[in-house]
């Protein structure tokens, strides 16, 4: 284990604190685990093989207006996957907490100090986008086809991109989804629960193999972007892409849910993704 995970929130008994301190953000540098990945020796992005960037959706976000009145919204957080760090998601929580008894004028301020302290602690500038409550609604994204009926046989459990195959005598453009990948966080053990969506324009890829592929994650230990990430990886190594994006739409924790895409192509906007029903 890293010097950095050592020092983790995550897992430690911790002391709320509810005005307002941006010394608790705690950044990790993507680049501890971006040298683990089976990267192709293509690069289209600042030396990585993606473009992309990280949706954390903050869905309990409460502060105090000048009156003393709480206010409450949903946030997105869009960060670029080019960004030097990700921030620990315990760390991020007990910021966003550090609102709770703060007086700001408006939600201008809000969105101020969020950017600022958040462009900080990630490396990079990020987008806010804040919603009413009533406003952030279910996701109309389509997901194509499901392949989780598929009737396969299982027994890899740790990642493994030899279970990926593709065919490279037929073109096709399809949408994947899965709700089976699992994986759990480095330094708790515990579960992250996620639905994966795989949009390409290439080699097919065989839905079997991407399923034995996608549950070969489950007694994987590691961060969210960074599974999508080597999930992205294996793919490109084995076919021959056009297009190919990764999205993974993790269930919340702590009030946060993080949603990384990785692509082969730039990524010029960020719609707003909503939400899917298990977030």
């Amino acid at each position: 284990m890293s010097h950095d995970e050592k020092e983790l929130l995550l897992g430690k008994h911790t002391e709320y604190v509810f005005e307002y301190d941006k010394s608790l953000i705690f950044p990790i540098s993507r680049a501890q685990n971006r040298e683990k990945l089976t990267m192709p020796e293509s690069r289209v992005n600042n030396d990585l093989p993606f473009f992309g960037y990280d949706v954390w959706t903050g869905y309990e976000v409460s502060w105090l207006n000048l009156k003393g009145k709480p206010q409450v919204a949903i946030v997105e957080f869009i960060i670029p996957a080019h960004s030097s760090h990700i921030v620990e998601s315990k760390s991020f929580k007990l910021y966003l907490n550090s609102f709770n008894q703060t007086r700001l004028a408006d939600r201008s301020e809000l969105e101020s100090r969020l950017l600022q302290d958040l462009s900080e602690g990630f490396g990079a500038p990020i987008e806010v986008r804040i919603y009413d409550v009533m406003n952030f609604l279910i996701s109309q994204q389509s997901l194509g086809l499901c392949i989780d009926d598929l009737d396969i046989e299982v027994s890899n459990y740790s990642p493994n991109s030899d279970l990926l195959t593709c065919d490279g005598t037929e073109n096709v453009e399809e949408t994947l989804h899965s709700h089976l990948l699992k994986s759990n966080c480095p330094v708790t053990g515990q579960p992250d629960w996620a639905t994966v969506v795989i949009r390409y324009e290439g080699s097919k890829i065989h839905h079997e193999s991407l399923l034995q592929y996608i549950i070969s994650y489950r007694n994987h230990d590691d961060f969210h972007e960074h599974c999508v990430e080597q999930i992205f990886c294996d793919l490109l190594s084995k076919g021959q892409f056009k297009q190919l994006s990764v999205t993974a739409r993790y269930t919340r924790r702590g009030g946060l849910d993080i949603n990384p895409t990785r692509s082969l192509t730039s990524v010029d906007s960020v719609d707003g993704l909503g939400r899917l029903a298990r977030q």
